[in-house]
């Protein structure tokens, strides 16, 4: 398969998917979350993926690894104000989108340029517009 190309500095975003194919050590994956440092971007999930990530069989000790190399954005008040008016702005409900609109909050506050890792591509593209490089895993 061949490497799709990362921007300069800026952020790479994790949502569930990127995160569980990064736990299931997916190669393409590695290869592109490798890059992104290598350039410089910082590597970040919001603190609600890691739920929506883990199940029963997540491998503890790797998953504890890779957060550590991770930066963890926490979902506070303000934070969730503004994950709502995001769904809110896109005729969308919380109990179905809660989590990606956190996501995408999460995103849209990160030094530019922002790239996000999904599976999720016309929900982001709602949410985040054309302010977050959306790139499917």
């Amino acid at each position: 398969m061949a490497r799709r190309k990362l921007s300069h500095e800026g952020t790479l975003v994790l949502d569930s998917e990127g995160l569980s194919t990064l736990l299931a050590d997916d190669e393409t994956v590695v290869a592109l979350v490798a890059e992104a440092r290598s350039r410089g971007m910082e590597v970040v999930i919001c603190s609600l993926t890691i739920i929506e990530a883990v199940h029963a069989r997540t491998n503890k000790a790797r998953l504890s690894w890779l957060l550590s190399g991770l930066r963890v954005i926490p979902v506070g008040d303000e934070e969730a104000k503004a994950a709502s008016a995001l769904l809110m702005g896109d005729g969308l409900h919380g109990h179905k989108y809660a989590i990606d609109a956190a996501v995408a909050e999460a995103a849209l506050r990160q030094q530019r340029p922002v790239v996000m890792l999904t599976s999720d591509i016309d929900d982001m593209t709602k949410l985040c517009g054309d302010r977050v490089r959306l790139v499917a895993v």
